[in-house]
């Protein structure tokens, strides 16, 4: 198993007959073990597992806090990685009594493996009574910088961004990954294991799909912009919870 996110492939009789270097993105089963129980597999990017850990258990509600996980371990195998948690008892307990999503979860999958449809249509926790409002010009401060943020993207064009902006738009951090849901864990879990500090919104390359939406508002986020325009579970998702959802293409801001 490569260590690096990206992999080189020369790709014969390209234009002009002549061979070309691509730099494809990696994409690896990341097992998440909790205790010594595989929880789920998710075909993910090889890069800042530690916060992909740490974020999926806080977006999952596997843990409350970064507190709840006492240690991190990430092993690489063969043919993939595991990421070995050990959680608190009671966060254990809890664990103990859901469905496992023990399968490789695709890389456009958000919540693969789930054996109840139910789950989707769990009631949101409120994070705002009233959506708060993002000015365009300052999206468009955070949408003009993320770019040059994005090292994974400038060399293969084919990932996600999530990042985090401050209200005047200046981008604080950013997480790259194959999978939009993916991408933002880790971003979410950057975030956590940062502290979390100051007001600010969610920026994807992404459409935002339900998932994306209930990713944040578990977290406590109270607006996401994305750059491709949200499925309509997604708005009525949002709306429950009072999310800021918007869109932001061609200089134009869509709130739905």
């Amino acid at each position: 198993m490569k260590k690096h996110w990206q992999a080189d492939v020369v790709m014969e009789g390209a234009e002009d007959g002549e061979p070309v270097s691509w730099h494809l993105p990696e994409e690896a089963p990341v097992a998440l073990i909790y205790n010594g129980v595989t929880y789920a597999v998710m075909l993910a990017s090889p890069a800042d597992l530690t916060d992909f850990a740490v974020g999926f258990s806080l977006s999952e509600r596997v843990v409350d806090a970064v507190a709840d996980i006492a240690a991190i371990d990430i092993r690489e195998r063969e043919q993939g990685i595991d990421i070995h948690m050990t959680i608190s008892a009671r966060a254990a307990e809890r664990l103990s009594v859901r469905e496992h999503r023990n399968i490789t979860g695709r890389t456009g999958c958000g919540l693969c493996g789930i054996d109840s449809a139910e789950r989707l249509f769990q009631p949101l926790p409120k994070v705002s009574e009233t959506p708060m409002r993002i000015e365009r010009s300052v999206v468009a401060v955070a949408a003009g910088a993320l770019e040059a943020k994005q090292p994974m993207r400038e060399l293969n064009r084919s990932v996600h961004g999530a990042a985090w902006a401050g209200m005047d738009g200046a981008i604080h951090l950013v997480r790259e990954d194959v999978g939009r849901h993916n991408a933002i864990d880790k971003l979410l879990g950057a975030r956590a294991r940062a502290g979390e500090t100051g007001e600010g919104f969610v920026l994807m390359t992404s459409r935002a799909s339900y998932e994306i939406v209930e990713k944040a508002v578990f977290r406590g986020v109270k607006a996401l912009v994305t750059l491709s325009a949200p499925t309509a579970f997604a708005v009525r998702r949002a709306r429950e919870a009072g999310l800021m959802l918007a869109n932001y293409n061609g200089g134009h801001l869509t709130i739905f």
